[in-house]
Protein backbone atom coordinates (compact mmCIF):
# COMPACT_ATOMS: atom_id res chain seq x y z
CA UNK A 1 0.00 0.00 0.00
CA UNK A 2 1.38 3.05 -0.81
CA UNK A 3 0.34 6.57 0.35
CA UNK A 4 0.51 8.26 3.86
CA UNK A 5 -1.05 10.37 6.30
CA UNK A 6 -2.42 13.04 5.71
CA UNK A 7 -2.15 12.61 2.08
CA UNK A 8 -4.19 9.32 2.05
CA UNK A 9 -6.57 9.86 4.17
CA UNK A 10 -9.46 6.19 4.31
CA UNK A 11 -12.37 8.41 5.72
CA UNK A 12 -12.51 10.64 3.20
CA UNK A 13 -14.92 8.32 1.29
CA UNK A 14 -16.99 7.18 4.10
CA UNK A 15 -17.81 11.04 5.03
CA UNK A 16 -21.34 10.77 3.09
CA UNK A 17 -24.07 8.44 1.88
CA UNK A 18 -23.30 8.62 -1.43
CA UNK A 19 -19.68 8.03 -1.45
CA UNK A 20 -20.17 5.13 0.26
CA UNK A 21 -22.65 3.96 -1.71
CA UNK A 22 -20.35 4.27 -4.87
CA UNK A 23 -16.93 2.75 -2.68
CA UNK A 24 -19.26 -0.13 -1.28
CA UNK A 25 -17.47 -3.46 -2.57
CA UNK A 26 -20.44 -6.00 -2.13
CA UNK A 27 -24.09 -5.73 -3.32
CA UNK A 28 -26.79 -7.39 -1.57
CA UNK A 29 -30.19 -7.61 -3.54
CA UNK A 30 -33.19 -10.04 -3.44
CA UNK A 31 -31.87 -12.09 -6.27
CA UNK A 32 -29.38 -13.40 -4.00
CA UNK A 33 -31.93 -14.59 -1.83
CA UNK A 34 -33.43 -18.44 -1.46
CA UNK A 35 -36.57 -18.85 0.50
CA UNK A 36 -36.96 -21.90 2.48
CA UNK A 37 -40.52 -23.19 3.24
CA UNK A 38 -42.13 -25.85 4.89
CA UNK A 39 -45.11 -27.77 3.82
CA UNK A 40 -47.95 -29.50 5.56
CA UNK A 41 -50.99 -30.93 4.91
CA UNK A 42 -54.45 -29.81 5.09
CA UNK A 43 -56.13 -26.38 3.39
CA UNK A 44 -55.60 -22.94 4.98
CA UNK A 45 -52.90 -24.22 6.98
CA UNK A 46 -50.66 -22.08 9.14
CA UNK A 47 -48.77 -24.07 11.39
CA UNK A 48 -46.64 -21.42 13.57
CA UNK A 49 -43.01 -22.80 14.92
CA UNK A 50 -42.45 -22.78 18.15
CA UNK A 51 -38.33 -22.74 18.12
CA UNK A 52 -38.48 -20.95 14.72
CA UNK A 53 -40.37 -17.55 15.71
CA UNK A 54 -42.06 -16.24 12.28
CA UNK A 55 -41.70 -19.15 10.95
CA UNK A 56 -44.70 -21.74 9.66
CA UNK A 57 -45.51 -24.59 7.72
CA UNK A 58 -48.03 -24.02 5.45
CA UNK A 59 -50.64 -25.93 3.43
CA UNK A 60 -50.04 -26.38 -0.57
CA UNK A 61 -52.62 -23.45 -1.15
CA UNK A 62 -51.12 -21.12 1.38
CA UNK A 63 -47.26 -22.00 0.04
CA UNK A 64 -49.01 -21.12 -3.52
CA UNK A 65 -49.73 -17.97 -1.67
CA UNK A 66 -45.77 -17.94 -0.19
CA UNK A 67 -44.43 -18.67 -4.03
CA UNK A 68 -46.51 -15.45 -5.62
CA UNK A 69 -44.77 -13.51 -2.74
CA UNK A 70 -41.30 -14.34 -3.11
CA UNK A 71 -42.41 -13.00 -7.16
CA UNK A 72 -43.45 -9.73 -5.93
CA UNK A 73 -40.50 -9.32 -3.95
CA UNK A 74 -37.51 -10.40 -6.79
CA UNK A 75 -36.50 -13.78 -4.61
CA UNK A 76 -35.59 -16.32 -7.41
CA UNK A 77 -35.84 -19.53 -5.66
CA UNK A 78 -37.91 -21.30 -3.12
CA UNK A 79 -36.65 -24.30 -0.86
CA UNK A 80 -39.07 -26.81 -0.26
CA UNK A 81 -39.15 -28.85 2.36
CA UNK A 82 -42.23 -31.39 3.70
CA UNK A 83 -43.56 -32.12 6.95
CA UNK A 84 -44.32 -35.29 6.90
CA UNK A 85 -47.29 -37.17 8.54
CA UNK A 86 -46.23 -39.78 11.59
CA UNK A 87 -48.11 -42.32 10.03
CA UNK A 88 -46.68 -41.66 6.56
CA UNK A 89 -42.88 -42.35 8.09
CA UNK A 90 -41.24 -45.89 8.11
CA UNK A 91 -38.05 -47.48 8.38
CA UNK A 92 -37.41 -47.60 4.70
CA UNK A 93 -38.68 -43.67 3.66
CA UNK A 94 -41.30 -44.99 0.97
CA UNK A 95 -42.85 -41.91 0.96
CA UNK A 96 -40.22 -40.33 -0.82
CA UNK A 97 -40.54 -41.87 -4.08
CA UNK A 98 -44.62 -41.44 -3.68
CA UNK A 99 -45.20 -39.29 -6.81
CA UNK A 100 -48.56 -37.68 -4.56
CA UNK A 101 -46.46 -36.69 -1.50
CA UNK A 102 -46.35 -33.46 0.23
CA UNK A 103 -43.11 -32.65 -1.82
CA UNK A 104 -44.63 -33.48 -5.43
CA UNK A 105 -47.73 -31.51 -4.81
CA UNK A 106 -46.45 -28.35 -4.07
CA UNK A 107 -44.07 -28.70 -6.52
CA UNK A 108 -46.65 -29.35 -9.14
CA UNK A 109 -49.30 -26.60 -7.38
CA UNK A 110 -46.51 -24.11 -7.55
CA UNK A 111 -46.09 -24.75 -11.65
CA UNK A 112 -49.82 -25.11 -11.98
CA UNK A 113 -50.43 -20.81 -10.29
CA UNK A 114 -46.97 -19.68 -11.16
CA UNK A 115 -45.41 -21.60 -14.52
CA UNK A 116 -41.44 -20.61 -14.59
CA UNK A 117 -41.66 -17.28 -12.58
CA UNK A 118 -40.13 -18.74 -9.46
CA UNK A 119 -37.04 -21.70 -8.88
CA UNK A 120 -38.13 -24.61 -6.88
CA UNK A 121 -35.20 -26.27 -5.04
CA UNK A 122 -36.02 -29.64 -3.44
CA UNK A 123 -34.39 -31.42 -0.55
CA UNK A 124 -32.81 -34.96 -1.70
CA UNK A 125 -32.62 -36.75 2.04
CA UNK A 126 -34.84 -39.60 3.73
CA UNK A 127 -34.99 -38.02 7.41
CA UNK A 128 -38.33 -35.96 6.56
CA UNK A 129 -39.52 -39.76 6.13
CA UNK A 130 -38.01 -42.03 7.96
CA UNK A 131 -39.33 -43.71 11.38
CA UNK A 132 -35.90 -42.77 12.72
CA UNK A 133 -34.82 -39.62 11.72
CA UNK A 134 -31.59 -40.56 10.21
CA UNK A 135 -31.29 -39.24 6.34
CA UNK A 136 -30.89 -42.45 5.17
CA UNK A 137 -31.30 -46.95 5.31
CA UNK A 138 -29.47 -47.62 8.37
CA UNK A 139 -29.00 -51.74 9.15
CA UNK A 140 -29.70 -53.11 12.73
CA UNK A 141 -27.00 -51.82 14.68
CA UNK A 142 -28.05 -47.96 13.30
CA UNK A 143 -25.55 -47.35 10.87
CA UNK A 144 -26.64 -45.27 7.42
CA UNK A 145 -26.23 -47.99 4.94
CA UNK A 146 -24.26 -45.35 2.10
CA UNK A 147 -25.14 -47.53 -1.16
CA UNK A 148 -28.72 -49.20 -0.06
CA UNK A 149 -29.53 -45.37 0.76
CA UNK A 150 -28.25 -43.95 -2.80
CA UNK A 151 -30.47 -45.87 -4.64
CA UNK A 152 -33.78 -44.61 -2.82
CA UNK A 153 -32.41 -40.66 -3.05
CA UNK A 154 -31.92 -41.24 -6.88
CA UNK A 155 -35.68 -42.50 -7.13
CA UNK A 156 -36.85 -39.58 -5.18
CA UNK A 157 -34.35 -37.36 -7.08
CA UNK A 158 -36.51 -38.17 -10.39
CA UNK A 159 -40.08 -38.59 -8.50
CA UNK A 160 -39.19 -34.55 -7.58
CA UNK A 161 -37.67 -34.04 -11.17
CA UNK A 162 -40.97 -35.29 -12.66
CA UNK A 163 -43.43 -33.57 -10.61
CA UNK A 164 -41.15 -29.88 -12.20
CA UNK A 165 -38.34 -29.01 -9.83
CA UNK A 166 -35.97 -27.36 -11.06
CA UNK A 167 -32.92 -27.75 -8.33
CA UNK A 168 -32.51 -31.02 -6.91
CA UNK A 169 -30.42 -30.81 -3.58
CA UNK A 170 -28.91 -33.65 -1.91
CA UNK A 171 -28.30 -32.88 1.65
CA UNK A 172 -28.13 -36.50 3.00
CA UNK A 173 -24.14 -36.67 2.69
CA UNK A 174 -23.83 -40.29 1.17
CA UNK A 175 -20.44 -41.14 -0.92
CA UNK A 176 -21.38 -41.07 -4.46
CA UNK A 177 -25.15 -40.29 -5.07
CA UNK A 178 -24.39 -36.42 -6.66
CA UNK A 179 -22.86 -38.89 -9.80
CA UNK A 180 -25.80 -41.13 -9.65
CA UNK A 181 -27.93 -38.77 -9.02
CA UNK A 182 -26.92 -36.97 -12.43
CA UNK A 183 -27.06 -40.06 -14.86
CA UNK A 184 -30.00 -40.71 -13.57
CA UNK A 185 -31.39 -37.52 -14.33
CA UNK A 186 -29.40 -37.71 -17.86
CA UNK A 187 -30.74 -41.00 -18.58
CA UNK A 188 -34.53 -40.11 -17.95
CA UNK A 189 -34.33 -37.08 -19.50
CA UNK A 190 -33.83 -34.10 -17.26
CA UNK A 191 -31.04 -32.53 -18.46
CA UNK A 192 -31.66 -29.30 -17.58
CA UNK A 193 -32.56 -29.74 -13.89
CA UNK A 194 -29.88 -28.27 -11.79
CA UNK A 195 -28.18 -29.72 -8.57
CA UNK A 196 -26.88 -27.99 -6.17
CA UNK A 197 -25.25 -30.47 -3.52
CA UNK A 198 -24.80 -30.06 0.15
CA UNK A 199 -21.09 -30.72 -0.41
CA UNK A 200 -19.88 -29.37 2.96
CA UNK A 201 -22.30 -29.93 5.19
CA UNK A 202 -21.46 -30.41 9.21
CA UNK A 203 -22.79 -32.01 12.38
CA UNK A 204 -23.84 -28.64 13.95
CA UNK A 205 -25.77 -28.22 16.44
CA UNK A 206 -27.61 -25.27 14.58
CA UNK A 207 -30.04 -27.57 13.39
CA UNK A 208 -32.18 -28.06 16.24
CA UNK A 209 -35.29 -25.91 14.80
CA UNK A 210 -35.29 -27.40 11.66
CA UNK A 211 -35.55 -30.87 12.99
CA UNK A 212 -39.00 -29.55 14.97
CA UNK A 213 -40.13 -28.13 11.33
CA UNK A 214 -40.04 -31.77 9.53
CA UNK A 215 -41.09 -33.22 12.66
CA UNK A 216 -38.01 -35.06 13.19
CA UNK A 217 -36.36 -34.23 16.17
CA UNK A 218 -38.10 -36.54 18.52
CA UNK A 219 -37.49 -39.54 16.19
CA UNK A 220 -33.98 -39.02 15.80
CA UNK A 221 -31.91 -42.49 17.36
CA UNK A 222 -28.34 -41.13 17.60
CA UNK A 223 -26.75 -38.78 16.03
CA UNK A 224 -25.43 -38.05 12.24
CA UNK A 225 -21.93 -37.92 12.30
CA UNK A 226 -21.09 -40.99 10.39
CA UNK A 227 -21.94 -38.96 7.34
CA UNK A 228 -22.35 -35.17 7.94
CA UNK A 229 -18.57 -33.66 8.57
CA UNK A 230 -16.44 -33.05 11.83
CA UNK A 231 -16.58 -28.98 12.52
CA UNK A 232 -13.02 -29.27 12.87
CA UNK A 233 -12.04 -29.82 9.56
CA UNK A 234 -11.19 -27.56 6.36
CA UNK A 235 -9.27 -29.90 3.68
CA UNK A 236 -11.60 -32.65 4.34
CA UNK A 237 -14.66 -29.83 2.74
CA UNK A 238 -12.69 -29.02 0.10
CA UNK A 239 -12.02 -32.56 -1.20
CA UNK A 240 -16.17 -33.20 -0.86
CA UNK A 241 -16.69 -30.30 -3.23
CA UNK A 242 -13.99 -31.54 -5.85
CA UNK A 243 -15.69 -35.05 -6.07
CA UNK A 244 -19.29 -33.63 -6.32
CA UNK A 245 -18.29 -31.37 -8.87
CA UNK A 246 -16.71 -34.11 -10.83
CA UNK A 247 -19.64 -36.10 -10.62
CA UNK A 248 -21.98 -33.43 -11.83
CA UNK A 249 -22.70 -30.94 -9.01
CA UNK A 250 -23.70 -27.47 -10.95
CA UNK A 251 -23.19 -25.75 -7.77
CA UNK A 252 -22.14 -26.63 -4.33
CA UNK A 253 -23.47 -25.54 -0.46
CA UNK A 254 -22.02 -24.74 2.55
CA UNK A 255 -23.75 -25.81 5.95
CA UNK A 256 -24.53 -24.10 8.37
CA UNK A 257 -23.55 -20.46 7.23
CA UNK A 258 -22.09 -18.10 9.34
CA UNK A 259 -20.30 -20.04 11.35
CA UNK A 260 -18.43 -21.36 8.40
CA UNK A 261 -17.48 -18.01 6.55
CA UNK A 262 -13.86 -19.60 6.14
CA UNK A 263 -15.48 -22.63 3.95
CA UNK A 264 -17.02 -20.29 1.79
CA UNK A 265 -14.28 -18.44 1.15
CA UNK A 266 -11.67 -21.60 0.46
CA UNK A 267 -14.29 -23.32 -1.70
CA UNK A 268 -14.81 -20.00 -3.88
CA UNK A 269 -11.19 -19.12 -4.27
CA UNK A 270 -9.93 -22.79 -4.59
CA UNK A 271 -13.06 -23.75 -7.24
CA UNK A 272 -14.57 -20.62 -8.37
CA UNK A 273 -17.87 -22.16 -9.00
CA UNK A 274 -21.33 -20.96 -7.72
CA UNK A 275 -21.35 -21.40 -3.73
CA UNK A 276 -24.42 -21.31 -1.77
CA UNK A 277 -24.88 -21.48 2.42
CA UNK A 278 -27.43 -21.95 4.42
CA UNK A 279 -28.10 -19.53 7.05
CA UNK A 280 -29.58 -22.40 9.00
CA UNK A 281 -32.28 -22.57 11.60
CA UNK A 282 -30.49 -21.89 14.55
CA UNK A 283 -28.80 -18.87 13.57
CA UNK A 284 -32.07 -17.56 12.64
CA UNK A 285 -33.38 -18.76 16.18
CA UNK A 286 -30.54 -16.73 17.37
CA UNK A 287 -30.87 -13.64 15.65
CA UNK A 288 -34.83 -13.30 16.89
CA UNK A 289 -33.62 -14.56 20.04
CA UNK A 290 -31.53 -11.32 20.23
CA UNK A 291 -34.27 -9.01 19.18
CA UNK A 292 -36.28 -10.27 21.81
CA UNK A 293 -33.85 -9.39 24.46
CA UNK A 294 -33.47 -5.79 23.73
CA UNK A 295 -29.81 -6.66 21.87
CA UNK A 296 -29.85 -6.05 18.79
CA UNK A 297 -31.87 -4.51 15.88
CA UNK A 298 -33.68 -6.88 13.96
CA UNK A 299 -33.05 -5.29 10.25
CA UNK A 300 -29.19 -4.03 10.95
CA UNK A 301 -28.49 -7.91 11.62
CA UNK A 302 -30.57 -9.59 9.11
CA UNK A 303 -28.66 -7.64 6.99
CA UNK A 304 -25.41 -7.80 8.08
CA UNK A 305 -25.48 -11.08 8.17
CA UNK A 306 -26.91 -11.85 4.90
CA UNK A 307 -24.30 -9.33 3.43
CA UNK A 308 -21.35 -11.15 5.28
CA UNK A 309 -22.38 -14.09 3.36
CA UNK A 310 -21.81 -12.27 0.17
CA UNK A 311 -18.53 -10.61 1.05
CA UNK A 312 -17.10 -14.30 1.50
CA UNK A 313 -18.56 -15.29 -1.70
CA UNK A 314 -21.57 -16.77 -1.77
CA UNK A 315 -23.53 -16.36 -5.37
CA UNK A 316 -26.47 -16.45 -2.68
CA UNK A 317 -27.86 -17.74 0.81
CA UNK A 318 -30.35 -19.88 1.87
CA UNK A 319 -32.37 -17.97 4.76
CA UNK A 320 -36.07 -18.03 6.42
CA UNK A 321 -34.99 -14.45 6.35
CA UNK A 322 -35.64 -14.08 2.51
CA UNK A 323 -38.70 -11.99 2.34
CA UNK A 324 -38.06 -9.69 5.14
CA UNK A 325 -34.75 -8.86 4.19
CA UNK A 326 -36.40 -8.45 0.33
CA UNK A 327 -39.05 -6.08 1.83
CA UNK A 328 -35.56 -3.76 3.51
CA UNK A 329 -33.80 -4.41 -0.23
CA UNK A 330 -36.47 -3.16 -1.78
CA UNK A 331 -37.46 -0.35 0.92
Amino acid sequence: MSGSYPHTRLRRVRATAWSRAMHRETILTPADLIWPLFVTEGEGVEQPIASLPGVSRWSVDQIVVRAKEAVDLGIPCLALFPHTQPERRSDDGKEALNPDNLMCRAIRAIRDALGDSVGLLTDVALDPYTSHGQDGLIDDAGYVLNDQTVEVLVGQSLNQAAAGADIIAPSDMMDGRIGAIRDALEDDGHINVQIMSYAAKYASAFYGPFRDAVGSRGLLKGDKKTYQMDPANTEEALREVELDLAEGADSVMVKPGLPYLDIVRRVKETFEVPVFAYQVSGEYAMIEAAVAAGAGDRDALVLETLLAFKRAGCSGVLTYHAAHAARLLNG
